[in-house]
Protein backbone atom coordinates (compact mmCIF):
# COMPACT_ATOMS: atom_id res chain seq x y z
CA UNK A 1 0.00 0.00 0.00
CA UNK A 2 2.91 2.54 0.46
CA UNK A 3 4.88 1.18 -2.48
CA UNK A 4 4.82 5.17 -3.66
CA UNK A 5 6.96 5.46 -0.45
CA UNK A 6 4.59 8.16 1.15
CA UNK A 7 1.63 7.04 2.94
CA UNK A 8 0.51 10.54 3.95
CA UNK A 9 -2.75 10.32 2.19
CA UNK A 10 -5.59 8.96 4.05
CA UNK A 11 -6.89 6.87 0.97
CA UNK A 12 -3.78 4.78 2.10
CA UNK A 13 -6.39 2.66 3.95
CA UNK A 14 -8.41 2.09 0.87
CA UNK A 15 -5.88 0.98 -1.53
CA UNK A 16 -4.42 -1.42 1.34
CA UNK A 17 -7.87 -2.85 2.06
CA UNK A 18 -8.29 -3.15 -2.13
CA UNK A 19 -5.20 -4.36 -2.32
CA UNK A 20 -5.87 -7.28 -0.17
CA UNK A 21 -9.22 -8.03 -1.77
CA UNK A 22 -8.33 -8.03 -5.14
CA UNK A 23 -5.43 -10.46 -4.39
CA UNK A 24 -7.38 -12.87 -2.03
CA UNK A 25 -10.42 -13.09 -5.05
CA UNK A 26 -7.82 -13.62 -7.89
CA UNK A 27 -6.55 -16.66 -5.78
CA UNK A 28 -9.76 -17.87 -4.89
CA UNK A 29 -11.36 -17.83 -8.52
CA UNK A 30 -8.24 -19.47 -10.02
CA UNK A 31 -8.32 -21.98 -7.58
CA UNK A 32 -11.99 -22.71 -8.14
CA UNK A 33 -11.61 -22.59 -11.95
CA UNK A 34 -8.65 -25.02 -12.29
CA UNK A 35 -10.90 -27.37 -9.54
CA UNK A 36 -13.86 -27.32 -11.97
CA UNK A 37 -11.74 -27.83 -14.98
CA UNK A 38 -9.19 -30.18 -13.85
CA UNK A 39 -11.25 -31.80 -11.56
CA UNK A 40 -8.67 -30.87 -8.78
CA UNK A 41 -7.27 -27.04 -7.40
CA UNK A 42 -3.71 -26.54 -8.72
CA UNK A 43 -2.12 -24.64 -5.84
CA UNK A 44 0.63 -23.08 -8.44
CA UNK A 45 -2.41 -21.45 -10.02
CA UNK A 46 -3.57 -20.53 -7.30
CA UNK A 47 -0.66 -18.67 -6.49
CA UNK A 48 -0.63 -17.12 -9.63
CA UNK A 49 -3.89 -15.81 -9.23
CA UNK A 50 -2.91 -14.12 -6.29
CA UNK A 51 -0.27 -12.68 -7.62
CA UNK A 52 -2.66 -11.57 -10.82
CA UNK A 53 -5.27 -10.25 -8.44
CA UNK A 54 -2.40 -8.00 -7.24
CA UNK A 55 -1.00 -7.21 -10.30
CA UNK A 56 -4.39 -6.10 -11.75
CA UNK A 57 -5.71 -3.75 -8.69
CA UNK A 58 -2.03 -1.77 -8.76
CA UNK A 59 -3.99 0.74 -11.66
CA UNK A 60 -7.00 1.31 -10.10
CA UNK A 61 -6.75 0.45 -6.07
CA UNK A 62 -7.18 4.36 -4.97
CA UNK A 63 -10.14 4.66 -7.05
CA UNK A 64 -12.25 2.10 -6.44
CA UNK A 65 -14.58 0.34 -4.18
CA UNK A 66 -14.26 -2.70 -2.04
CA UNK A 67 -16.58 -4.71 -3.77
CA UNK A 68 -15.61 -3.56 -7.03
CA UNK A 69 -11.41 -4.57 -5.73
CA UNK A 70 -13.07 -8.07 -5.50
CA UNK A 71 -14.53 -8.16 -8.55
CA UNK A 72 -10.83 -7.02 -10.39
CA UNK A 73 -9.79 -9.69 -8.91
CA UNK A 74 -11.95 -12.54 -9.74
CA UNK A 75 -11.58 -11.47 -13.54
CA UNK A 76 -7.79 -11.62 -12.57
CA UNK A 77 -7.65 -15.30 -11.36
CA UNK A 78 -9.76 -16.25 -14.88
CA UNK A 79 -7.98 -14.37 -17.07
CA UNK A 80 -4.86 -15.71 -15.61
CA UNK A 81 -5.98 -19.43 -16.21
CA UNK A 82 -7.00 -18.72 -19.79
CA UNK A 83 -3.90 -16.73 -20.61
CA UNK A 84 -1.20 -19.36 -19.10
CA UNK A 85 -3.20 -21.85 -21.04
CA UNK A 86 -3.15 -19.78 -24.30
CA UNK A 87 0.51 -18.92 -23.83
CA UNK A 88 1.84 -22.18 -23.83
CA UNK A 89 -0.12 -23.99 -26.40
CA UNK A 90 -1.41 -21.53 -29.05
CA UNK A 91 1.27 -19.21 -28.88
CA UNK A 92 4.04 -22.10 -28.46
CA UNK A 93 5.73 -19.53 -25.76
CA UNK A 94 7.15 -21.28 -23.39
CA UNK A 95 6.81 -19.03 -20.26
CA UNK A 96 7.21 -21.51 -16.85
CA UNK A 97 6.11 -19.48 -14.29
CA UNK A 98 3.58 -17.63 -16.24
CA UNK A 99 5.16 -14.56 -15.99
CA UNK A 100 3.10 -12.96 -19.72
CA UNK A 101 -0.49 -14.29 -18.10
CA UNK A 102 0.19 -12.51 -14.16
CA UNK A 103 2.09 -9.32 -15.53
CA UNK A 104 1.21 -8.60 -18.76
CA UNK A 105 -2.42 -9.87 -19.02
CA UNK A 106 -3.33 -9.15 -15.85
CA UNK A 107 -1.37 -5.68 -15.75
CA UNK A 108 -3.43 -4.71 -18.75
CA UNK A 109 -6.53 -5.84 -17.41
CA UNK A 110 -5.68 -3.51 -14.18
CA UNK A 111 -5.01 -0.42 -16.50
CA UNK A 112 -8.28 -1.04 -18.06
CA UNK A 113 -10.75 -1.57 -15.05
CA UNK A 114 -9.25 2.15 -13.84
CA UNK A 115 -10.89 3.16 -16.94
CA UNK A 116 -14.56 0.80 -16.29
CA UNK A 117 -14.87 1.35 -12.77
CA UNK A 118 -13.09 4.80 -11.08
CA UNK A 119 -16.02 5.82 -8.93
CA UNK A 120 -14.90 9.50 -9.13
CA UNK A 121 -14.00 10.31 -5.25
CA UNK A 122 -10.23 10.49 -5.79
CA UNK A 123 -7.44 12.26 -8.12
CA UNK A 124 -9.34 15.64 -7.82
CA UNK A 125 -6.14 17.63 -9.63
CA UNK A 126 -4.13 14.81 -10.44
CA UNK A 127 -1.76 15.28 -12.96
CA UNK A 128 -2.89 18.85 -13.73
CA UNK A 129 -6.35 17.59 -14.48
CA UNK A 130 -9.14 19.12 -13.20
CA UNK A 131 -12.17 16.52 -11.53
CA UNK A 132 -11.57 13.15 -10.20
CA UNK A 133 -10.93 9.97 -11.47
CA UNK A 134 -14.06 8.91 -13.11
CA UNK A 135 -14.33 5.57 -14.96
CA UNK A 136 -17.01 5.12 -17.74
CA UNK A 137 -19.45 2.89 -15.61
CA UNK A 138 -20.03 6.62 -13.62
CA UNK A 139 -19.82 8.62 -16.46
CA UNK A 140 -16.62 9.31 -18.31
CA UNK A 141 -15.84 7.57 -21.35
CA UNK A 142 -12.46 9.59 -21.84
CA UNK A 143 -10.85 7.98 -18.58
CA UNK A 144 -10.75 4.54 -20.39
CA UNK A 145 -9.85 5.90 -23.71
CA UNK A 146 -6.94 7.48 -21.61
CA UNK A 147 -6.23 4.05 -20.69
CA UNK A 148 -6.52 2.17 -23.82
CA UNK A 149 -4.29 4.42 -25.11
CA UNK A 150 -1.70 3.97 -22.33
CA UNK A 151 -2.08 -0.38 -23.01
CA UNK A 152 -1.44 0.17 -26.54
CA UNK A 153 1.84 2.49 -26.09
CA UNK A 154 2.75 -0.03 -23.23
CA UNK A 155 2.82 -2.97 -25.95
CA UNK A 156 4.12 -0.86 -28.71
CA UNK A 157 7.33 0.21 -26.88
CA UNK A 158 7.66 -2.80 -24.43
CA UNK A 159 7.55 -4.90 -27.63
CA UNK A 160 9.96 -2.90 -29.61
CA UNK A 161 11.95 -2.55 -27.26
CA UNK A 162 11.96 -6.41 -26.05
CA UNK A 163 12.31 -7.01 -29.77
CA UNK A 164 15.92 -5.31 -30.56
CA UNK A 165 17.63 -6.05 -26.76
CA UNK A 166 16.77 -10.01 -27.59
CA UNK A 167 17.89 -9.74 -31.19
CA UNK A 168 20.51 -7.89 -30.17
CA UNK A 169 21.57 -10.52 -26.82
CA UNK A 170 21.26 -13.36 -29.88
CA UNK A 171 23.25 -11.98 -32.27
CA UNK A 172 26.24 -11.41 -29.31
CA UNK A 173 26.06 -13.92 -27.22
CA UNK A 174 23.46 -16.05 -28.27
CA UNK A 175 20.05 -16.75 -26.15
CA UNK A 176 19.65 -20.59 -26.31
CA UNK A 177 21.89 -22.89 -24.46
CA UNK A 178 22.86 -26.48 -27.09
CA UNK A 179 20.05 -28.90 -26.75
CA UNK A 180 22.10 -31.10 -25.05
CA UNK A 181 22.39 -28.91 -21.85
CA UNK A 182 18.92 -27.89 -22.34
CA UNK A 183 17.84 -31.13 -21.98
CA UNK A 184 20.10 -32.32 -18.77
CA UNK A 185 18.73 -28.77 -17.26
CA UNK A 186 20.27 -25.93 -16.28
CA UNK A 187 19.60 -26.49 -12.96
CA UNK A 188 22.03 -29.33 -12.98
CA UNK A 189 24.51 -27.50 -14.74
CA UNK A 190 24.84 -24.66 -12.25
CA UNK A 191 24.79 -27.74 -9.89
CA UNK A 192 27.81 -29.51 -11.62
CA UNK A 193 30.11 -26.28 -12.16
CA UNK A 194 29.88 -25.40 -8.44
CA UNK A 195 27.29 -22.77 -8.34
CA UNK A 196 24.81 -22.88 -5.01
CA UNK A 197 21.43 -21.39 -4.86
CA UNK A 198 21.25 -19.46 -2.14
Amino acid sequence: AGSSLAGTDLRISVVAVNTMLAGAAGAFSSMIYTWVRFGKPDISMSANGLLAGLVAITAPCAFVTAPTSVLIGLIAGLLLCWAVVFVERTLKIDDPVGAVSVHGVNGAWGVFALGLFADGTYGDGWNGVKGTVTGLLYGDGGQLAAQCIGILANVVYVGLIGFVTFKLLDVTIGLRVDPEQEAEGLDQIFLDAGFEWR
